[in-house]
């Protein structure tokens, strides 16, 4: 495919879901409403820890600010491939989709945009509000932010390419989701260090590529960590995203053969 025909088919997409994000505004306060609330629950709940408790060496509440913010981007961007899949399937719409000029994986992939675009800004939204109403401490590498952002972001497409062909094997995409939503969550420092936990969970936390986010975008937005010092977080992501990436992408185009030969593509 031509990169002119990628930015076109790109626009189209964003320009739909950004009039559909107009029209449907109301969320947006209600989102922004229920970011608020939850900064303040989190504010009061490291007030009510004591400075005493500095996990890695910060704060509690920007600890938690970045931990709880990142950790939710990463996974409602991976939730997006499976919805985009599920509502597909749903509307009888996917089989259609599917044989269009567009490849497969980079049609699901162009459809998650304009929610990758969304989450980025309550992202923003979200530290930006913790960070400067609430007075938290910020000592950035802002380059090392964007790097570790960059390749968080790769991990997380490659994730939610996973879950998508596995809603199109066994319709059970939402499991892979709901297993990082409400399982491994903890394993990953998202609210109180990854130190803490025993030593046999301690080494599970390291194989999972969110736990590696997470510090990584801790040590270069509150700790000015040089380069030196980051480097081995991002070469672990580095490593995620090029082992993730390929793999997922394989394991999709396999599952999309075998539900078109099997005639289960439009099941849900």
């Amino acid at each position: 495919m031509k990169l002119a025909q990628l930015l076109d088919k790109t626009a189209a997409i964003v320009r739909r879901d950004l009039l559909t994000a107009i029209r449907y505004r109301t969320g947006f306060l209600i989102t922004a409403a229920g970011a608020a609330a939850e900064l303040a629950a989190f504010y009061y709940l490291s007030r009510a820890i004591g400075p005493g408790f500095r996990p890695d060496g910060v704060d509690y509440f920007p600890f938690l600010l970045v931990g709880t913010g990142f950790y939710t981007f990463l996974v409602m961007g991976i939730n997006a491939f499976l919805v985009i899949v599920q509502e597909a399937q749903q509307t009888g719409t996917l089989e259609i989709l599917m044989t269009t000029s567009t490849p497969a994986p980079v049609l699901v992939f162009l459809s998650a945009i304009s929610a990758f675009a969304g989450n980025t800004l309550q992202l923003l939204f979200y530290l930006g509000a913790g960070l400067l109403l609430f007075g938290a401490p910020v000592h950035a590498n802002f380059l090392g932010c964007v790097v570790i952002f960059v390749l968080s972001l790769t991990i997380a497409v490659a994730i939610g390419i996973l879950a998508a062909a596995l809603q199109l094997a066994i319709q059970k995409g939402s499991a892979l989701v709901w297993l990082l939503g409400s399982g491994a969550w903890f394993m990953t420092g998202t609210l109180f260090p990854v130190a803490t936990l025993p030593r046999p969970l301690r080494v599970v936390a390291q194989l999972i590529p969110i736990t590696h986010s997470l510090d990584g975008m801790r040590m270069a937005l509150l700790q000015a960590t040089n380069w030196s010092a980051l480097a081995g977080e991002i070469g672990i992501l580095a490593l995620f995203s090029l082992l993730l990436l390929p793999f997922s992408l394989m394991i999709f185009s396999y599952t999309l053969r075998r539900a078109r030969l099997q005639g289960t593509l439009s099941f849900y």
